[in-house]
């Protein structure tokens, strides 16, 4: 079928409202406009270089770490969460109480999305792999009592304070397992010679028309999408996050996805999602060039002046690209050293410029290694 001639569904009466059932999507596509080919065409490139260079850095998962992190909190900021990146990377202990069912939803998405990632080793992108990470997701937060891991047995809706004002409302219970196996088998059919950039764009669409979670299920949709180019092998590390973009453009991305059910508009659906692989594929990239840069600047310029300290200094750097904010405790409790060795290395990073005190305190300080955090922070 063209992209073209598609007709995203109908709309079905049921009690008092109508539920919206989509159109089934494994089937071939092509279509006619040139745009998309040369959309495609460049992010492939750049999708390409992000993974070409990422496979050249050492230690990679280390940085990745902070992408997840980041992964989590834009992903979470869509759905109404607000927690910042600095927060995000502490430990629940110094977290403000106000604030804590907002940090554990971002952690739990960071775990779901760490679980997911390691599970594809033995499973594949399915709807049993996204039940499993959906139930991490939704543990111990907002929605946990609405069957996590579980696809919904009851209506739900997007918009509007009930379903009779809905601005969307998805189809109704019992046609999900037939989209969601239509949807899976759309994306292991080797016989379509569709791109895979398509595929996942579209796959993303239909997921979130189908909404078969009664909660989670932008941030499942969001997953699925790093799930897909890491388990397709356009990535070799998951190294690629849409959720920045998405939030950042956020009304055009709902807007967008919306246009498609109303106005059958897939066309600009891909347009959109392609030219989110190409903005964000080059933000990587030149995030992990500055990453690269900036620990020439202190590895080989700021450490290197500690001397003996050099080997402890090297470890708590180490530390840092993960934890990029960091208490006395932290460095005692990682580093296995005494109270005395971690506050002087602190002061040596401290005056070094590496580490900033955020706190003003004589206890309880933080130290937050600012440059590097900058890198990961919205621009």
């Amino acid at each position: 079928m063209k992209i073209e001639d598609f007709k995203s569904g109908r709309y079905l009466q049921q009690y008092q409202y109508k539920s919206f059932s989509p159109t089934r999507i494994n089937i071939p596509w092509s279509w006619a406009d040139g745009k998309i080919n040369t959309l495609l065409a460049e992010a492939n490139r750049k999708i390409g270089a992000l993974d070409a260079f990422s496979s050249h850095i050492p230690d990679i998962d280390i940085f990745i770490e902070m992408h997840i992190a980041k992964e989590a909190t834009q992903s979470s900021k869509i759905e109404g969460t607000r927690t910042e990146l600095e927060e995000a990377i502490k430990s629940d202990s110094d977290i403000a109480p106000v604030r804590i069912d907002d940090w554990q939803e971002v952690h739990n998405y960071i775990e779901a999305m760490n679980f997911s990632i390691k599970k594809l080793n033995t499973l594949p992108v399915s709807t049993r792999l996204l039940k499993e990470t959906h139930k991490i997701l939704m543990k111990g937060v907002r929605g946990e009592h609405r069957n996590p891991g579980e696809f919904r047995t009851s209506q739900n809706w997007i918009g509007g304070a009930t379903i009779k004002d809905a601005l969307y409302i998805p189809p109704v219970h019992t046609e999900i397992n037939d989209l969601m196996s239509d949807l899976e088998n759309f994306l292991h059919n080797d016989q379509l010679e569709i791109p895979l950039l398509i595929k996942i764009a579209m796959a993303h669409y239909q997921f979130e028309t189908i909404h078969p979670f009664l909660d989670g299920n932008g941030r499942i949709g969001r997953l699925l999408i790093t799930l897909y180019l890491v388990s397709s092998g356009l990535l070799s590390k998951p190294s690629l996050y849409l959720s920045d973009y998405f939030e950042k453009h956020r009304q055009i991305y709902y807007d967008n996805l919306e246009r498609v059910r109303v106005k059958n508009d897939m066309t600009q659906w891909l347009k959109f999602f392609l030219v989110g692989i190409i903005e964000t594929s080059e933000k990587g990239n030149n995030t992990f060039k500055s990453i690269l840069k900036l620990k020439e600047q202190v590895e080989d310029r700021k450490l290197a002046t500690l001397g003996k300290k050099l080997p402890t200094a090297k470890s708590l750097m180490n530390y840092l690209y993960r934890k990029p904010v960091v208490t006395s405790q932290d460095v005692q409790d990682v580093l296995k050293v005494s109270s005395p060795t971690a506050n002087s290395l602190l002061s040596d990073f401290e005056r070094l410029g590496i580490l900033n005190e955020k706190t003003g305190w004589k206890r309880n300080r933080e130290f937050e290694f600012t440059e590097y955090l900058n890198l990961f922070r919205d621009k």
